[in-house]
């Protein structure tokens, strides 16, 4: 059975909603840029779409999405506006620890349809309490926050001494913890070159209880552990990092998307400064959006071969074997290059036009190399999957 066969059938209309929404993302890409945020009716309007909670389990009501459609909604998205996609891929990717928490602590968070979860990384400490834990700490980005509404935070676990609480094997404790949005302090910092509309600003508390149900289980990087989960089924094995290595890839390969219709329809009506034909004709400029269309077009058929791939075999119970995993980071790792390698193509095609905001081309520049400086497009990845194709055992933490 593949993959699409094995989605709830809740989970087909969510890439129609999408699309729908791609005129109105559009229409507000440049408030988004200059406001550093989403505006809340777009917010809303992802929400009534049911887009931040594609990865909720069945189970608390939500469309328990596969990967492959999960990906395709931000992809189209993102070809409207990256920082929209981004903030719809870091908030639905968030929510995938529905299928990893407590059922009561789950639905105090997802009962609520407009529930929309935000964390980044950073540590702080939480001190074991009754029932729970006093959270303290500061934590540097956190996408979406502005709009969040439940934001998530990493912490070690002490003692009520200060010492680090040891789990059985030795290793100390790490947690994640979930919190009302409301009760953090937000810190302005997003001042980048990229990304500006997602609003990825600092977030920090203190003395903050937060009860055991809102917590999870956690490695060293603060993610949740695989064995935590609560949910059986294909969704569930995968790794956090997987997850969001496919929106991620999914946000770079929509922005290229983009890049490439604005340049078709630029092509055709542009004509340099002291030539006769537009630039459509130019032979080099033909030659430069074939291989820019090759690269994006393969590097998306390898992301979803390796989706596929991995959803076929994963069990109820067990995690994704090693050799899926190793292939889809490095397809995510390699969509989000080729993307880049896009846009970069059309943007020197189009001249002195890409230059202008007021032009299609030099945000989606931006946004695109903001996304290749974040962990999933981390050059590290290519070398962990040809230590795997070498017989080296891989440094992978996914």
């Amino acid at each position: 059975m593949t993959i699409e066969q094995r989605q709830p059938a809740s989970s087909r209309p969510l890439l129609d909603a999408a699309r729908d929404l791609v005129p109105r993302i559009a229409a507000a890409s440049d408030e988004i840029e200059q406001t550093r945020r989403l505006p809340a009716a777009l917010v809303a309007a992802l929400v009534d779409a049911g887009l931040f909670r594609m990865l909720v389990p069945a189970s608390l009501g939500g469309p328990q999405a596969n990967l492959l459609t999960f990906g395709a909604a931000i992809e189209t998205v993102a070809a409207a506006d990256g920082s929209t996609a981004w903030c719809l891929g870091q908030g639905a990717g968030s929510g995938f620890i529905a299928g990893f928490m407590d059922r009561h602590g789950a639905r105090k968070i997802f009962d609520e349809p407009s529930a929309i979860l935000a964390w980044g990384p950073g540590q702080g400490a939480a001190v074991i309490a009754e029932d729970g834990y006093r959270l303290s700490g500061h934590w540097p980005f956190a996408s979406g926050c502005h709009h969040a509404t439940w934001l998530g935070a990493s912490a070690r676990i002490l003692r009520v001494d200060g010492h680090p609480h040891l789990r059985p094997d030795g290793r100390p404790e790490m947690r994640r913890l979930l919190f009302p949005a409301a009760q953090a302090q937000i810190v302005d910092v997003w001042q980048v070159s990229g990304l500006r509309g997602t609003g990825s600003d600092s977030y920090s508390v203190s003395d903050l209880y937060v009860p055991s149900e809102l917590t999870v289980d956690a490695g060293p990087s603060g993610l949740p552990l695989q064995e935590t989960r609560h949910e059986p089924g294909p969704l569930y094995a995968f790794p956090f990092t997987l997850v969001y290595g496919v929106a991620f890839a999914s946000v770079a390969l929509g922005i290229a998307r983009g890049a490439l219709d604005a340049f078709a329809a630029l092509a055709g009506a542009k004509t340099r400064r002291g030539a006769e034909a537009p630039v459509r004709e130019d032979p080099i400029v033909q030659s430069a959006v074939a291989h820019a269309e090759a690269g994006v077009r393969s590097a998306r058929a390898f992301l979803h071969e390796a989706v596929r791939d991995a959803w076929a075999d994963a069990g109820p119970v067990d995690a994704i074997p090693m050799r899926r995993r190793v292939v889809l980071r490095l397809a995510a790792t390699h969509a989000i290059h080729a993307a880049a390698a896009a846009v970069d193509a059309v943007y020197h095609a189009a001249g002195a036009t890409a230059i202008f905001t007021a032009n299609p081309f030099e945000r989606r520049f931006r946004d695109v190399h903001a996304v290749t400086q974040q962990g999933q497009g981390h050059q590290s990845h290519f070398r962990e999957a040809g230590q795997y194709f070498l017989g080296v055992e891989p440094e992978l933490g996914a």
